[in-house]
């Protein structure tokens, strides 16, 4: 990170704050974000170094006054050199050969692992970005992102940074495509569908951006795009040219239920061809931008607010039932407010006010009180009669037998068990009693 990013640590983003933000008019965040994705070797480095010097030197429509500078981002970790200048990179901060070393990793383990660092500050980098949009010193927000497309959509980090920007800020992804490559349909294809896994995956307004117009038009790509008939020939002469098993007759149905599939995706899309080594179409391309900022403020937007409302319903709802299962469990709600009838009391208070109760009720409520014969007569309480045996009466449990015949039934078992001493056994004890003394 830059030296500008190295200031005190903003307040985290939260989904709730940013929701908060988005419905007060004085805190809207005009400033459009343009994620750049694309796959290795389409020119997205070189397209962000064209679009770069193309905002740095557009004139305003009204004065001579420059047009703002954009904001630029650099998240790709493993690139040496960078043919732009980036307020923030994320290679100031995380070195990629020492994440590799120090966690046995790969290149492509390496890049996620970076960029896992990297998110934890993401909270400074929108603070960065949020105090430029404030004092309007910047025109628009533009992030490189790794050449492996998977490494930043579905990774985990890749999600945290495009939904903090989306939180804050109007986003729209550019997804630029090598028109060269994808003269074959089966490319073509294969492009497409990766677009729409991105768009659905993100769930942000797309521009896809043909690059390298210099060397291929784009025309072929937009016709197939908008005209079904047009791409079926294309992949009927592609197959008669003989390209092998790759294009046999299963291949060519898939591809075209594919193409039909994607019709109504296609609906969505604006769709630009630019050349980022001679800088045609950028004019075209910042037009789609602002066509799907407004598409986001109308659409996107109201969505992304709708999914926020709904998870803070949801977790109102969850927390109330939480409550009201509490508040079952401690039987807290009840009119008197106390245990009912035939419960255990939890607290001596229960027992005291169980007692003062009492007290008014009738006599057949008592609840396990006993009273002595007297109190029950006086109360008038009627009970049967219950018969005490004292330690004195028992006596009355032993038969009449004299004490003579006890004394003789001992004397006749210790006859029977005991044993005599034999007058050895006395001498011996007798010197023993003599020498210890």
């Amino acid at each position: 990170m830059s030296s500008s990013s190295s200031s005190a640590a903003a307040t985290p983003v939260s989904t709730s704050s940013s929701h908060t933000d988005a419905l007060s008019p004085s805190s809207e965040k005009t400033t459009p974000v343009i994620i750049c994705i694309g796959m290795a070797g389409s020119g997205k480095t070189t397209f962000m170094q064209r679009l770069n010097s193309y905002l740095h030197s557009k004139k305003q429509k009204e004065g001579s006054e420059k047009q703002k500078p954009p904001y630029v981002i650099n998240l790709d970790p493993a690139v040496l050199k960078v043919p732009y200048g980036a307020n923030i990179d994320i290679r100031d901060s995380i070195n990629y050969k020492k994440v590799m070393e120090e966690y046995n990793l790969g290149p492509n383990g390496a890049i996620v692992t970076s960029l896992n660092l990297f998110s934890t500050k993401i909270d400074q980098v929108l603070k960065l970005v949020e105090r430029k949009s404030e004092d309007k010193k910047i025109s628009n927000v533009i992030i490189d992102t790794p050449g492996q497309i998977e490494v930043f959509i579905w990774s985990a980090s890749g999600s945290i940074i495009t939904e903090a920007f989306a939180s804050q800020f109007p986003t729209v992804i550019a997804y630029v495509v090598d028109t060269p490559r994808n003269t074959s349909p089966t490319t073509f294809m294969s492009n497409m569908l990766y677009a729409c896994s991105i768009l659905y995956k993100t769930k942000l307004p797309m521009i896809v951006v043909f690059n390298k117009t210099d060397v291929t038009s784009c025309e072929f790509a937009k016709e197939w795009m908008s005209d079904f008939e047009s791409f079926q020939m294309a992949v009927q002469k592609d197959q008669e040219e003989g390209s092998g098993e790759e294009t046999s007759g299963y291949m060519s149905s898939l591809i075209n239920s594919m193409s039909l599939m994607l019709e109504e995706f296609y609906s969505t899309l604006d769709v630009v061809g630019v050349s980022a080594y001679t800088g045609q179409g950028m004019d075209e391309f910042m037009q789609a931008v602002d066509n799907k900022v407004d598409e986001y403020n109308e659409y996107y937007k109201t969505e992304r607010e709708r999914i926020l409302k709904k998870k803070e319903e949801d977790e109102k709802k969850r927390q109330a039932k939480s409550l009201s299962k509490l508040m079952k469990d401690m039987d807290v709600g009840t009119k008197s407010g106390k245990q009912k009838k035939g419960e255990d009391s939890q607290v001596l208070s229960d027992y005291e006010e169980d007692e003062n109760e009492n007290d008014d009720n009738d006599n057949d409520d008592l609840q396990g009180q006993v009273y002595p014969d007297s109190e029950e007569e006086a109360l008038d309480v009627d009970r049967p009669t219950r018969e005490y045996t004292f330690a004195g009466d028992r006596q009355l449990e032993l038969d009449d037998v004299k004490d003579s015949d006890i004394q003789a039934r001992y004397r006749e078992a210790m006859e029977a068990t005991g044993k005599t001493a034999s007058s050895k056994t006395a001498e011996n004890i007798a010197n023993y009693i003599k020498r210890s003394q």
